[in-house]
C-alpha cells in the first residue's frame, strides 16, 4: 500500500480563491499554539500583531511604507512563476538596485546637481536590477541552469558587494566610523506625502505597478503568453509562443521593478545606504506573490497583510518583549501552509495497492 498524490481532473475555483484565508487561519491556530509555548497570552499577542498596528495614523503609514516594496517585487515574481521562471533573487536585485541609485546620490553629494538626480536614481536601479535578473536568466536559456540556484547565490555576492561599498569607499567620513554612506541631499530622497510622517511617493508608483501588470495580464498578447506559456507549456509551442524570450522578459521586469523597489526604500525611509537595508524583502515577496495567488490586486491586499506583521512583530516585542524573529517564524508557517493548500488544491491522496502477481501452474 502507497500513499500518492494524483492531479485532480478539475478544481474549485472558489476554494482556490478561499485558500489563501485558510492558510492564514491555519497560521493563527499554529501561532496561538506557539505564543502560548513561549509563556505569552495568546489574545495580547495576537491583538498587538494584527490589531494594535491598526489603531493609530503612524502604524497606518508604517504599515503602507513597508508595504511598498514588498508588493512591487512581488509584482515582478508573479510574472516570472506565471510563466513558469523561479526567480528566488530578488533580494539581491533589490540590493543592487539600491547599490546602483545610490552611486548617483554619491557622488552629486554636497553638489548643485538639481531635479535630475532622483529621476535617474530610479532608471539606473530599475536598469542594473533587470541586469542583474538577466545573469539566472540567460544561464536558464543558454546553459539549462537551474534559475532557482543561480539566482538564490547571486543575493550573496549582491549582499556581500554591498557590505563592502559601505564599510569602504562610500564610508561617511564623518559617521563615526559606522558602516553607512552620508546622508542624501534633498534632491536625492523620495518626497514624502504626509508631512511628520514617513509615507511617501514610493507608495504611489507601488499602486501605478499593480495597475499596469493588472492591465498587462488582463488585456494584452503579452500577458496572455505569459499564462499560457506557464499553464499549458505544449499548447503555447503549438501556438508559437517563444518560452525563452518570456523567461528573459519576465525576469527583466522583475529584476527591475526589485532594483526600483530598492532605491525607493534608501531614498526614502532610510534616507542613505547602509548594511540591512532589507529585512528580507525580496524573500518575504515570495510569500505575498503565492498568497495574492499571483493576482496583481491580490499581492496588493497580501502585501498589505505581510507589512502589518512586520509592524506588528516591532509592537509585539516592544509591549510583551516577545523575540522579533517570530515574525519570521509566523511568515515562513503561512508559506507552508500556503503551498500545502494549494498542493491540496491541485491534487489529491490516494492509496495504491501494487498489483499482486499470483503464480499459476500446470497439473
Amino acid at each position: 500500500m502507497q500513499l500518492v498524490l494524483e492531479k485532480r481532473a478539475e478544481r474549485s475555483n472558489t476554494i482556490a480563491l478561499v485558500s489563501p484565508l485558510i492558510a492564514i487561519g491555519l497560521t493563527i491556530v499554529t501561532m496561538t499554539i506557539l505564543f502560548a509555548i513561549l509563556g505569552k497570552n495568546p489574545l495580547l499577542a495576537l491583538h498587538a500583531y494584527f490589531i494594535a498596528p491598526l489603531t493609530d495614523s503612524y502604524s497606518l503609514q508604517e504599515i503602507a511604507v513597508k508595504a511598498t516594496p514588498l508588493v512591487m517585487i512581488a509584482i515582478g515574481l508573479s510574472l516570472c512563476y506565471l510563466a513558469n521562471a523561479w526567480n528566488i533573487g530578488a533580494e539581491g536585485q533589490f540590493l543592487i538596485g539600491a547599490v546602483a541609485g545610490s552611486w548617483i546620490a554619491v557622488e552629486t553629494q554636497g553638489t548643485d546637481a538639481g531635479a535630475w538626480v532622483l529621476p535617474a536614481m530610479l532608471v539606473l536601479a530599475a536598469a542594473a536590477g533587470a541586469l542583474y535578473a538577466l545573469i539566472p536568466a540567460i544561464c536558464k536559456v543558454k546553459f539549462g541552469a537551474s534559475e532557482i540556484l543561480t539566482s538564490l547565490m547571486l543575493v550573496y555576492v549582491a549582499d556581500l558587494f554591498l557590505d563592502y561599498l559601505v564599510r569602504g569607499p562610500w564610508r561617511d567620513p564623518h559617521g563615526f566610523n559606522f558602516p553607512t554612506t552620508a546622508e542624501f541631499d534633498p534632491v536625492a530622497t523620495v518626497p514624502l506625502l504626509i508631512e511628520g510622517g514617513r509615507l511617501h511617493l514610493g507608495s504611489i508608483i507601488a499602486l501605478l505597478v499593480v495597475a499596469a501588470a493588472a492591465i498587462l495580464l488582463g488585456r494584452t498578447i503579452k500577458g496572455f503568453e505569459i499564462r499560457v506559456v506557464g499553464a499549458a507549456p505544449r499548447a503555447a509551442r503549438f501556438g508559437g509562443f517563444n518560452a525563452n524570450q518570456l523567461i528573459i522578459l519576465t525576469f527583466a521586469v522583475s529584476g527591475a521593478l526589485a532594483g526600483l523597489a530598492g532605491i525607493i526604500e534608501v531614498a526614502g525611509p532610510v534616507g542613505h545606504l547602509q548594511p540591512g537595508i532589507s529585512p528580507g524583502y525580496g524573500f518575504t515577496a515570495i510569500i505575498v506573490a503565492f498568497l495574492g495567488r499571483l493576482n496583481p490586486l491580490g499581492i496588493l491586499i497580501a502585501g498589505l497583510f505581510l507589512a502589518l506583521t512586520f509592524i506588528g512583530g516591532e509592537q509585539a516585542q516592544i509591549a510583551m518583549k516577545i523575540p522579533l524573529d517570530v515574525t519570521k517564524v509566523f511568515q515562513g508557517i503561512l508559506l507552508f501552509y500556503v503551498l500545502a493548500c494549494d498542493s491540496l488544491i491541485l491534487y489529491r491522496f490516494k492509496l495504491v495497492f501494487p498489483n499482486r502477481q499470483v503464480a499459476s501452474g500446470t497439473h
